[in-house]
């Protein structure tokens, strides 16, 4: 590999600098990427591989960043799961029509096959590996399995999160079974992207912060933990991104 700086930080090995990559590296401050996505819906982008690709190496190009990361998003996996998702330009974000609020709406969740229901992350993470000829290593990722609940119960992003903390702290039993589906989803999803050809795979737990640090115990690093022990790394780095979660570090 022609830069690997990132995964020898990933490794805890020494580097001559710091290796430097962004979330959401293919966004708005891009005008390329904003020339892709006025052709098409963001849904569209993440499910075509040629373009998801193409934005994808796009600030490896332009800006010179030390490592890729896939182009895709969170919501896919609910989404194979068998949940209705929408993504209404301009109107307030990704939603959930029917979201998740019993134990039957949990029950009727599949655990998909990520080489069915989300080849389409596969083939894009192959062809991005083909187009970066190993110039920078490529990140995949998925949201842990809290974030995804949350989105999955509330509907939609949320202040307060009132039903997702109702179902925490009345019907913990009923929170837990959703959580230990998506666990065994989210490494099945990570498992399949690192056989597609990541080199290094991140968790993106946006709402752990909304917990207190006891609950975060409970309901979110447990299954993170389950996810990590269940994805099949071939030692590849796992990368956890917590927003808020200074209390558990």
């Amino acid at each position: 590999m022609i830069n690997d700086l990132f995964l020898k930080a990933c490794l805890r090995q020494p580097t001559p600098r710091t290796p430097v990559w962004m979330m959401r590296q293919a966004g708005r401050y891009l005008p390329e990427y904003r020339a892709v996505r006025a052709k098409v819906e963001f849904l569209t982008l993440c499910k075509t591989p040629e373009l998801a690709a193409e934005v994808t190496v796009q600030p490896v190009d332009i800006v010179g960043v030390d490592a890729a990361i896939i182009f895709s998003d969170i919501l896919v996996v609910p989404e194979a799961m068998g949940m209705k998702l929408l993504i209404e330009e301009g109107k307030g974000g990704p939603s959930f029509p029917s979201p998740i609020r019993s134990s039957e709406d949990i029950a009727k969740l599949d655990i998909p096959d990520p080489h069915d229901k989300l080849i389409f992350v596969m083939d894009a993470l192959r062809l991005t590996r083909k187009h970066l000829e190993d110039r920078v290593p490529l990140i995949g990722f998925s949201g842990s399995p809290w974030t995804l609940a949350a989105y999955m119960v509330e509907g939609h992003g949320s202040r307060n999160f009132r039903y997702i903390k109702e179902m925490i702290y009345n019907c913990p039993k009923q929170a837990h079974d959703l959580l230990r589906k998506l666990a065994k989803a989210v490494a099945a999803h990570l498992s399949a992207q690192i056989q597609a050809g990541a080199q290094a795979v991140q968790i993106f737990d946006t709402w752990g912060g909304i917990l207190t640090g006891d609950s975060f115990q409970e309901f979110s690093l447990r299954y993170i933990e389950q996810v990590i022990a269940e994805t099949e790394t071939k030692d590849v780095p796992v990368i956890v991104f917590c927003k808020d979660c200074g209390h558990s570090l």
